[in-house]
């Protein structure tokens, strides 16, 4: 299959900083919000509400879009334990799968890119988090001093703001961008999508 990027509309999306255990959220918010802007046909909408910050996003209330992005955050965790504190992309590209004319010997297809959504992230590692389970989210708290606390608490709310920015810049940008998106097939419902991981930056 030959690949091919042309007239493809890109969007960079702000950098967010987050720890480890944040990560599995913040990127289900993310991807979840781009897949469901980008949803042609009937979906049941299914809201979320963050475990870690006060936020709500919608799902497209299918089981295997939730399937394919988790595989891809767990790709990703399992990319980010063996490069601590490094900064990293992660690409969602939107195609379309066009047959060439056929010859004699092949039977040719072209993968068209038309939309690509980078992900900035760069997880840090603080020594005063303590790290729960990352597969659901969760954070272990110690009652321990009340300085460390306020620093967490404050730290958590820049990360849920400029969370919230970046929702707001994907929103943006599905209402001003629509030129590009190409013709819709009738009884489509997602337009074919792929998740890479990651890019590594000096």
């Amino acid at each position: 299959m030959r690949t091919i990027i042309m007239n493809c509309e890109v969007c960079q999306l702000k950098e967010l900083e987050v720890e480890h255990f944040e990560i599995r959220e913040v990127l289900r918010c993310i991807l979840h919000t781009i897949v469901f802007h980008r949803a042609l046909g009937l979906v049941r909408p299914k809201d979320v509400d963050l475990e870690l910050f006060e936020i709500t996003y919608v799902q497209c209330g299918d089981v295997e879009v939730e399937k394919k992005i988790d595989e891809k955050i767990d790709h990703f965790i399992s990319w980010v334990e063996k490069h601590p504190n490094k900064k990293s992309q992660i690409c969602l590209s939107f195609y379309e799968v066009k047959s060439k004319q056929p010859s004699w010997f092949t039977n040719k297809t072209e993968r068209l890119y038309w939309e690509q959504w980078y992900l900035n992230l760069n997880v840090t590692q603080h020594p005063k988090s303590h790290l729960g389970k990352s597969h659901h989210s969760k954070v272990v708290i110690d009652p321990g001093d009340s300085g460390a606390s306020e620093e967490r608490s404050s730290r958590r709310a820049a990360v849920e703001a400029s969370l919230r920015e970046v929702l707001f810049q994907i929103i943006k940008f599905v209402n001003e961008k629509k030129d590009h998106v190409p013709p819709i097939s009738e009884g489509v419902i997602y337009f074919p999508y792929e998740i890479t991981i990651p890019r590594k930056f000096q």
